[in-house]
């Protein structure tokens, strides 16, 4: 059976002690990646004529094993054309592309993808809604699975898995969304989001519109 993907409210390895001790960990990690760098891989470009070609990423010291084999994709072999913009996810290069209307903003973000194939949808969707400070509430499933997560974060929360932002798809349940815990990007780590680090989803978020077409393959 396919394992689920971590506890995000856990620390990254086994630690004994109380809910309490796991809070601390994660927010001494996430903030100790914040500080030395580690949350800001170069990866976000412009480039009008960037439809055709995917840049060398410049990624920084202690942030490598985060980055995606990214591949060169073009928004036409995938849309009839980039009305409200474009975003595609390609799953297997953990990225996401963003072209807007005019083709005169381009971007490349690594992201975390979901952890299984089973947790993984792919398909046609749009933006719905744009969200500052998104609350969290696990989905049934991970309920079932998860039974001793809390049943409601605040948006702004440290522990809020949803970061600063979120773009609510038309699928229910699934975003696009920033991330607090830094060492899940360009890993199979999430379950069934598309995770971002925290500058690229306020970058994202303020391209983004509702209507923004989506795709992910």
């Amino acid at each position: 059976m396919a394992q689920g993907p971590r506890h995000p409210f856990a620390p990254s390895s086994p630690v004994a002690g109380s809910p309490v001790a796991s809070r601390r960990t994660f927010l001494s990690t996430a903030a100790a990646a914040l500080a030395t760098g580690l949350a800001a891989p170069a990866l976000a470009q412009s480039n009008p004529m960037a439809n055709s070609t995917v840049m060398e990423a410049a990624v920084q010291p202690g942030a490598r094993r985060n980055a995606s084999a990214f591949r060169t994709l073009r928004w036409q072999d995938y849309f009839s054309n980039t009305k409200n913009g474009v975003i595609l996810v390609d799953i297997d290069s953990r990225a996401l592309h963003y072209w807007s209307e005019d083709e005169s903003i381009y971007r490349l973000y690594p992201t975390s993808v979901p952890a299984t194939d089973e947790l993984t949808r792919k398909g046609q969707t749009s933006v719905t809604q744009k969200v500052t400070a998104p609350p969290w509430r696990p989905t049934p499933s991970m309920r079932e699975r998860y039974p001793d997560w809390p049943e409601f974060v605040a948006g702004g929360d440290p522990m809020n898995p949803l970061g600063p932002y979120a773009l609510y798809l038309s699928w229910q349940y699934y975003r696009i969304h920033g991330t607090h815990d830094t060492r899940k990007i360009g890993r199979r780590s999430s379950n069934g989001c598309i995770g971002l680090y925290n500058q690229h989803i306020t970058e994202l978020f303020g391209f983004a519109k509702v209507g923004t077409q989506v795709l992910l393959i």
